[in-house]
């Protein structure tokens, strides 16, 4: 079953289609505010989206509820009804039809209606027969929408919560040189208090619209540390392609010290092998001597194409191939052939999720030049110590 707000959409543009109108919509009342929840339309009017408020009492609509205006009106600046209205003239409403919404209970849950910047003369019975049919279909979807709306609020209330407490904390793990032990590069990595998966809190902030500011936030936060490495270390930071194609070069670029970064482009998001923006903006850090790595190659969005498109200069193999190396050939094979892939790019692999000997082994035995996990070093708050060689296991088997 789809969902409702699909559904709901193909509803409202055939509402907008049908009455000639520039954008169609179905806002919820909260208290004093009209909360728009859906909305449809190809060029949407008056800076509309799926989240914009208008305080029911400067909205044009709070006399169409309260009975003081018809549901349609073909051309607000010609009625004298209309005409001398704040909301038409500040906003240059001429044409508007709209119809309360009835949840189960027979309670306003909101308004279904329409809008348009020029004056629609066809408007009249027959359009705002379907506009109450549609409020009549509404009535069966408001209760999901109402769920939704408060399963909403709550994340977006929980995800304020953490960023008002001042998460993401960063730590910082070792990327290890298995040639020679050394640690080359530290990854910085996001963590909270009140949420055990790190990744769950980004999922959810990007459900509720909070996603690039709460990676933003991180991305400071990492970058604040450059200062504290040496400059033969460097600073991997995570992103995923949305935010780098808007906000995140001249951060990097800002930081005096770009030659020292590593962008990994997180599997958050899908990446199209067309995605001009993003190819773009990682050129442009690149020739500022950031180097571009993919990350989760073998279990994430990123498929051969983009591979070929993106061309990284690190390619970091996913914990799931690399953790049962040792016991499965197929897991093995994978390895072996993104570290040729590898090659004819001229990127270099790192394996993550090294956390046993077993692991650490297989993954030199396939010629892969760096490690990550927990056997190599495990994140931690500060810096102090990362630079140093790892444990005794990784010197026995390297030598072996």
């Amino acid at each position: 079953m789809r969902a409702p707000s699909t559904a709901l959409v193909e509803l409202l543009e055939l509402l907008r289609r049908r009455l000639h109108m520039e954008a169609a919509w179905l806002g919820r009342l909260d208290g004093d505010l009209l909360v728009v929840q859906v909305i449809s339309g190809r060029e949407l009017p008056l800076g509309l989206v799926a989240g914009s408020t208008v305080r029911r009492d400067q909205s044009l609509f709070r006399h169409v509820l309260a009975g003081d205006l018809p549901n349609l009106i073909p051309d607000t600046w010609s009625d004298p009804r209309t005409v001398s209205l704040a909301p038409v003239r500040e906003l240059a409403v001429r044409a508007y039809a709209a119809t309360p919404v009835l949840d189960a209970d027979g309670r306003t849950y909101g308004l279904v209606g329409c809008l348009s910047r020029q004056p629609q003369p066809s408007l009249g019975d027959r359009e705002l027969r379907l506009l109450n049919l549609l409020a009549g279909l509404l009535t069966g979807y408001v209760t999901d929408l109402h769920r939704m709306w408060e399963s909403r609020s709550r994340i977006w209330r929980r995800i304020q919560a953490v960023m008002e407490e001042g998460s993401p904390h960063m730590h910082f793990q070792p990327i290890i040189d298995l040639r020679t032990g050394r640690t080359i590069a530290v990854e910085a990595l996001s963590r909270f208090r009140t949420y055990a998966v790190p990744e769950e809190v980004f999922a959810d902030a990007a459900q509720v619209g909070l996603g690039a500011e709460l990676e933003l936030t991180a991305v400071d936060r990492a970058l604040a540390m450059l200062p504290r490495l040496p400059p033969d270390i460097r600073l991997a930071v995570n992103a995923s392609p949305s935010v780098v194609t808007n906000q995140l070069a001249d951060r990097f670029l800002r930081t005096g010290r770009p030659e020292q970064l590593i962008l990994e482009l997180t599997e958050r998001e899908y990446i199209a092998d067309d995605d001009d923006d993003l190819f773009a903006v990682v050129e442009r850090l690149r020739s500022h001597g950031v180097r571009i790595a993919l990350d989760d190659v073998g279990t994430g969005y990123a498929g051969l194409g983009v591979l070929l498109c993106l061309r990284p200069d690190i390619i970091k193999l996913d914990r799931f191939i690399v953790r049962d190396m040792a016991v499965s050939p197929a897991h093995a094979a994978v390895a072996a052939g993104m570290s040729r892939i590898a090659d004819g790019l001229g990127s270099d692999v790192i394996a993550e999720g090294i956390e046993a000997p077993a692991d650490l082994e297989a993954v030199i035995g396939a010629s892969i030049g760096y490690g990550q996990g927990f056997l190599l070093g495990s994140p931690r708050a500060d810096l102090t110590g990362l630079t140093q060689q790892p444990d005794t296991a990784f010197a026995t088997i390297s030598a072996e």
